[in-house]
């Protein structure tokens, strides 16, 4: 008997449950002179969000046989990562949104300042963070890819990777960029961190490096599918479902995929970068099939989602 809709939506909110567990645990302590920028850090992370990419990194380790708690401490450092992206996105000097999932945006909470600073605060700390997956480490070849991830880690969030395509992004906002560069500033800003969370997680699992290659091209397929899903949605979306108002990225003066293509060739891109993610995941070598359609599953609702 296959499994129906129902059991993978139960087995999504367990996993989010689970993530948001691992999240909670490595927050800083809010004390002393320092409880006003830890409580802006941990409001940041705590306002809520779908914990995308930690519940990657968790599905790949498990889809790739790993046992241990080692993928914990990258769970929470992602999620701390995309954090930081998020707080410094929404300054008055990028975006300038007063919402963020239906809350005040944390420099609208707290004060431009120390907006500012509980953004770079959750930078370091997500490093601080990642680094403790060396506790888990029992054994050189353990230890060896927890270099790795961290590596991984590194990369995909600095200047050629997220932070890279954000930079971009601010650059040419106004400016209606052609689709070779819409398509790198998507590739950077959100591919990158899609990317880095299924690699991790097949890293630490001890894949091999032809797997590391497959998760890399399914994060890049689903990143690019879910950032033209959210174009999408920023103009025929609930804003109360999304948390934020509608067409922002028009008022921000963003290209989109919507802008530029229209809404149906959008649509029809979002089908065709699902497809080649499900393909490229299917020829996976795993080990576990019941983990394998969960992530297939999981990529397919989040790739079609209506908020």
């Amino acid at each position: 008997m296959g499994t129906n809709i129902s059991d993978y939506q139960e087995q999504l909110r367990i996993r989010t449950e689970y993530a948001n567990e691992v999240i909670q645990k490595y927050l800083p302590v809010e004390e002393g002179y320092l409880t006003e920028l830890v409580s802006a850090m941990n409001y940041s992370v705590m306002v809520g969000g779908k914990r995308l990419r930690p519940v990657f990194i968790d599905s790949v380790y498990r889809l790739m046989g790993g046992k241990s708690e080692i993928r914990e401490p990258f769970m929470a450092a992602m999620e701390y990562l995309h954090t930081y992206s998020l707080v410094h996105d929404d300054m008055p000097e990028i975006d300038n949104d007063e919402l963020r999932r239906g809350k005040p945006t944390t420099h609208r909470k707290y004060g431009e300042a120390c907006g500012l600073l509980a953004g770079d605060g959750l930078l370091h700390w997500s490093t601080h963070t990642a680094m403790k997956s060396f506790l888990y480490a029992d054994a050189a070849k353990t230890m060896d890819a927890a270099v790795h991830a961290l590596s991984v880690f590194a990369e995909k969030s600095g200047p050629h990777g997220m932070l890279g395509g954000q930079s971009v992004d601010v650059l040419f906002t106004g400016k209606h960029p052609e689709k070779e560069r819409l398509d790198y500033i998507y590739r950077l800003k959100t591919c990158a961190l899609i990317e880095a969370s299924m690699m991790m997680g097949a890293i630490l699992a001890g894949a091999g490096n032809e797997s590391v290659a497959q998760f890399e091209d399914i994060g890049r397929s689903v990143g690019m599918a879910f950032q033209i899903q959210d174009d999408i949605l920023d103009c025929t979306g609930d804003a109360a479902l999304l948390g934020k108002p509608l067409n922002s990225d028009e008022k921000n003066g963003k290209t989109t995929y919507v802008t530029l293509f229209g809404i149906d060739t959008a649509r029809a891109e979002v089908e065709r970068l699902s497809e080649n993610a499900r393909h490229t995941l299917e020829n996976v070598d795993s080990a576990d099939e019941n983990e394998k359609k969960f992530l297939l599953w999981l990529i397919e609702s989040l790739v079609k989602r209506m908020y």
